[in-house]
């Protein structure tokens, strides 16, 4: 049997052919890859790899990467159902359970190689104690890292291309070209929220459990207010299983895909899920909702209730509230020349029958001694970090740089006085780690805490109610103002 041949009874065993389709199929793959085929291959690698290899020796493709994902994911589109089939399965299987619809079309996305599992196993992953309780820390190897004032220009980018960017609906099964990623196999489950069409997938890189995306059929920029509730809370009444939530709408405290309006959500339970309210706060309007703030480095509103008009109802008046809020003592300032600089980054689980809404205060204004934010990471920390903390690092689950991994040998080396290329950025850090009693079988310990403590204080830059007397006043002065106006 051949290369060809194998994969084509492959893609007839997963059901997206029938055996009669074998002659069409061997002739599609060879469309692919060329007309010579071979008789030898490799057990242990995957036969889409090898039929890529073997388009390149064909000359069918460039040995390069952009060439050799299209033809990945057009290999693995043709095991790949029709979207109009992955709809009519999944909502088969949703009458039966949510989380059975969502294991089966997690399961789809992994055998077809949408979600990039190969590339995302190669990410360094731990948790670690701090004083907020175990932070998760990731160094991301699977995706580059992006300039924040690139993120910005994207926000305001009206250039008309197709697909118009990462998050339309014209990206299921788009070929993909220089800078626009492959996604032959992607697909797309169609659903309404808040009476409109919205999309559900998953994210190809996922950074955690079931990392899914739920995104606005229309490209239109994200938009924090009152809808925004409203649509988590029906996310959440049709995928109880999973939390969502939306990055913030604006630059430096947003995410970085501000132009077309999405949330994620998955399976993950985030350190700020588990952290408890410090302070309980009563409105006395919303008799059903227990409501405090987080004992967490950023600024942390919860709103907890099984009435989730009563949610929305609160949430909406806070998020209003905060977005025409100053205190300028703590360089809080709600406008400046005519441009709003408030808005939150809202998150939805439930838990126990109850809805369970954080609101996170963030304001994105900048200054002299702050040009990136002054609620951002701040300078002294961005040998480590100097992307904007967006939903999922708000969250407590940090996704660090993947420079990082070959950085933080050398740091390794310097503390265990080895010959080492320590960057100069991070010798400051490295010293005062170098204070504790350093050896061989505790250094990686003492690394990967001080990456946590640092992500720690990355969060408490980005927090606007800082975690000290000042703060704390700050807080009060801000929630007197929900209940008076």
């Amino acid at each position: 049997m051949t290369l060809i041949e194998k994969y084509a009874d492959q893609v007839i065993a997963s059901g997206s052919f029938e055996p009669l389709d074998r002659i069409y199929l061997i002739n599609k793959i060879r469309a692919l890859v060329g007309s010579k085929d071979q008789e030898n291959f490799d057990e242990n690698e995957s036969l889409v790899k090898q039929l890529v290899k073997l388009a390149i020796k064909n000359g069918e493709i460039e040995d390069s990467i952009t060439d050799k994902e299209i033809l990945n994911d057009q290999l693995y589109d043709l095991m790949t159902p029709r979207p109009s089939v992955v709809n009519r399965t999944f909502w088969e299987k949703y009458q039966q359970s949510p989380q059975l619809a969502t294991n089966w079309f997690y399961g789809l996305c992994e055998r077809n190689d949408y979600v990039k599992l190969e590339a995302i196993n190669k990410n360094v992953v731990f948790e670690k104690k701090t004083e907020y309780g175990d932070l998760e820390i990731t160094i991301n190897l699977s995706k580059p890292e992006k300039d924040p004032k690139a993120i910005a220009q994207a926000a305001h980018d009206t250039t008309q291309k197709y697909p118009q960017c990462a998050l339309c609906m014209q990206n299921e099964g788009f070929k993909g070209r220089l800078g626009q990623a492959a996604r032959s196999n992607h697909r797309i489950i169609r659903m309404m929220i808040g009476g409109q069409k919205w999309g559900f997938q998953y994210s190809p890189y996922a950074y955690f459990d079931e990392h899914c995306i739920f995104l606005d059929s229309i490209h239109e920029p994200m938009k924090i207010n009152q809808q925004t509730l409203i649509n988590l809370i029906e996310i959440e009444k049709q995928f109880p299983h999973y939390f969502v939530g939306s990055n913030a709408d604006l630059p430096i405290v947003g995410g970085s895909m501000l132009a077309h309006e999405h949330y994620q959500g998955g399976k993950h339970i985030f350190p700020m899920m588990k952290a408890v309210i410090k302070k309980e706060i009563k409105f006395d309007q919303y008799p059903d909702v227990q409501a405090g703030i987080v004992n967490w480095p950023m600024s942390d509103l919860r709103l907890i209730s099984s009435n989730s008009a009563q949610i929305i109802e609160l949430g909406t008046l806070i998020i209003n509230k905060w977005q025409n809020y100053s205190d300028k003592s703590l360089n809080i300032i709600a406008e400046k020349d005519d441009t709003l600089h408030h808005t939150v980054t809202p998150i939805m689980h439930v838990e126990d029958g109850k809805y369970i809404c954080d609101l996170v205060l963030r304001d994105n204004n900048t200054s002299s001694d702050y040009p990136l934010g002054i609620f951002h990471p701040h300078q002294q920390y961005w040998h480590i970090k100097k992307e904007n903390i967006g939903l999922i690092e708000v969250m407590g689950r940090a996704i660090l740089p993947g420079r990082l991994k070959d950085e933080m040998q050398e740091v390794k080396k310097y503390l265990l006085d080895k010959p080492n290329e320590i960057k100069k950025d991070h010798l400051p850090w490295a010293e005062e780690l170098k204070k504790q009693d350093v050896t061989p079988e505790n250094v990686d310990e003492i690394i990967q805490t001080g990456l946590a403590n640092v992500f720690a204080k990355v969060l408490e830059n980005a927090g606007v109610f800082k975690n000290d007397s000042q703060g704390q006043e700050g807080w009060k002065r801000f929630i007197d103002y929900v209940k008076k106006n």
